[in-house]
């Protein structure tokens, strides 16, 4: 007799004591705590790491171990990747949509752990990238194991998947209503109870664990000095119209440098040039080690002074031209650092570097307005929408950084601001740029996943799984009798036509040969080659189901036939991919 494990026991007790939506609900409290966890974990690992390298620098003295510890974190990281892992570690939420999309929502084990130490190292010595994308990659593999674990279906895998990912937003930066509307409006869950529910349970479970060990307050110390001005709109809308450019700007940037490095072979050339372009910038400009916290800290006080901190340029603070070049600088080359760290192998999100450039963007038009007798303009306040417009603008996302923002600095006063520029700036990039950084890849690949369930269906659909190979072949060099031979054995009505290496020459349709099988006399002199035609189109395993849909609309085949190289695999039919789409969705639009 076989002896049952434990969790298929519980497995089973499970399915007739507790519903599969309270079990889903309980299983949002604990990939809550575990995602609050690991964000607690990433945060406090790069704080002792930063607090160990740079305990002693003073602000007035140029120090060069800014150019030397992001090289030496770099190289530790790609090491341990290469040598330790051996494993591909992502850039954290583009690894998360991929999964959902094409990967029936299934995260490796190892991620569970690998971003949480490549992200670390790489942010504590200095790279010029954020914590969160690490984090809610940590947070969706956790989902994702958990839901693997207890076997569940795709739909409810998808739904851990996002939980857990808004759990891993919400600890890190304390906002666990921003963390529900990143969830629905980047990861693309569906707008359901039954994904709302287990949402605010997951992002509220991890935001107390996060106010546990880290406390209760903000994450950046802001305070409201003048709430909404009427008569500042129009600056706000120049602001919205800025942040979008310079959303556009960062964009092409990040797209530029990552298409580079990607011609570069070998990943010790990657690590070198990287850790060149990182090393310059930060002997340079100081102020984009690492996340940038103080910076945006310091902007949200309308101080810019602390972009000259440990600078060369220290003694020029006070000098008029010398901020305003300091402020381009750091915005424009903010992410060539960035796209720099991420080239040479670093682990990263980009949430941070878009809070940087965005605070600073802000200030720079406050102090701009106030020099030209626009004394109604707050700096500071400028300071803290910019950081929304860039984050509406890069990531694409305008409720996020709405909701975000306000969470971050406690700045609800300044709701109206924070939903003009967001609008505007999301508005301006989207002219330019129909995707973001996070889904430009994804795009690409006709693997994006999205709101529109037709699209989405359709996007999770696989060639491979939709493949028919119960086909008879005949050789092209066969004759009418060999060809009857074998639509005898047959109980399909198309016959591909190959060579002796599988080479794919056309098909032999039994409806268009019924006027010659019952002449025999012509058994032996008509050859199979008279009797197939080409197909119009064929398809590889490679298409996706986008590129076969369309396929069938432009051509009236029931069946497309599948090549390799030029070999026969098979047949995708229109009744299968039709059947297969019913079917899922279905499954996706059960509440």
């Amino acid at each position: 007799m076989t002896k049952v494990g434990p969790l298929p026991r519980f497995l089973i007790w499970r399915r007739h004591h507790i519903s599969d939506s309270r079990f889903v609900m309980l299983l949002s409290i604990l990939v809550g705590i575990a995602a609050g966890m690991g964000a607690v974990i990433i945060k406090r690992s790069v704080g002792l790491i930063e607090h160990f390298l740079t305990e002693g620098f003073t602000d007035d003295i140029h120090n060069y171990l800014y150019f030397i510890y992001p090289g030496i974190g770099l190289l530790i990281v790609v090491l341990v990747k290469k040598f330790i892992i051996k494993k591909p570690v992502g850039h954290g939420i583009p690894n998360v949509l991929f999964a959902i999309s094409k990967n029936s929502s299934l995260i490796r084990p190892y991620q569970m752990v690998a971003s949480i130490i490549t992200s670390s190292i790489t942010v504590g010595f200095g790279g010029s990238v954020g914590l969160e994308g690490p984090t809610v990659s940590t947070g969706a593999a956790i989902g994702s194991n958990i839901g693997r674990l207890l076997r569940l279906d795709y739909r409810r895998i998808t739904l851990l998947v996002g939980c857990a990912s808004a759990a891993a937003m919400s600890a890190i930066f304390k906002s666990p209503i921003a963390a529900i509307i990143f969830a629905l409006e980047v990861l693309m869950l569906d707008l359901t109870m039954a994904a709302l529910v287990p949402l605010l349970i997951s992002s509220v479970t991890a935001a107390l664990v996060s106010y546990a060990f880290m406390g209760q307050f903000t994450v950046y110390d802001f305070k409201v000095y003048e709430t909404f001005n009427l008569g500042n709109i129009p600056f706000y809308v120049i602001l919205g119209v800025v942040a979008g450019f310079i959303s556009l700007s960062f964009t092409r940037i990040y797209n530029f440098v990552e298409d580079t490095f990607d011609k570069i072979k070998h990943w010790y050339a990657k690590l070198i040039t990287g850790v060149a372009i990182l090393g310059v910038l930060l002997f340079f400009l100081p102020s984009l080690y690492g996340e940038g916290y103080d910076v945006v800290s310091s902007s949200l006080r309308g101080d810019y002074t602390e972009l000259f901190v440990n600078s060369m340029f220290y003694d020029f603070r006070e000098n008029e031209i010398a901020i305003i070049l300091m402020f381009v600088a750091v915005i424009f080359l903010k992410g060539f650092a960035t796209s720099a760290t991420f080239g040479a192998g670093g682990i990263g999100g980009i949430f941070a570097p878009t809070l940087f450039i965005g605070a600073n963007t802000g200030l720079l038009l406050g102090e701009i307005l106030r020099y030209f007798g626009y004394d109604t303009v707050v700096a500071s306040n400028f300071a803290l929408i910019g950081m929304c417009g860039l984050i509406a603008g890069v990531l694409h996302a305008p409720l996020t950084a709405i909701f975000l923002i306000a969470e971050l600095t406690g700045g609800y006063q300044l709701f109206v601001p924070l939903m003009i520029v967001s609008t505007i700036s999301y508005t301006t990039i989207k002219y330019f740029e129909k995707t973001s950084v996070y889904t430009r890849q994804l795009a690409r690949r006709g693997e994006l996943f999205t709101h529109d369930k037709d699209k989405m269906v359709i996007s999770l659909m696989n060639v491979k799984d939709l493949l028919e190979t119960r086909f008879k072949t005949v050789h092209k060099d066969a004759n009418l009798r060999e060809l009857v031979k074998v639509i005898t054995k047959s109980k399909r009505n198309v016959f591909p036509v190959v060579d002796d290496e599988g080479i794919f020459y056309g098909v032999v349709h039994l409806n268009d040969i019924r006027d010659v099988i019952f002449k025999p006399e012509l058994y032996d002199s008509v050859m199979v080659t008279s009797l197939m035609h080409a197909p119009m189109t064929s398809a590889t395993l490679d298409d996706s189901m986008e590129d076969i849909v369309s396929k069938f609309q432009k051509t009236p085949q029931f069946n497309i036939v599948v090549l390799q190289d030029g070999k026969y695999i098979g047949f995708v039919s229109r009744a299968n991919v039709f059947s297969k789409y019913r079917k899922m969705l279905k499954e996706f639009s059960e509440d």
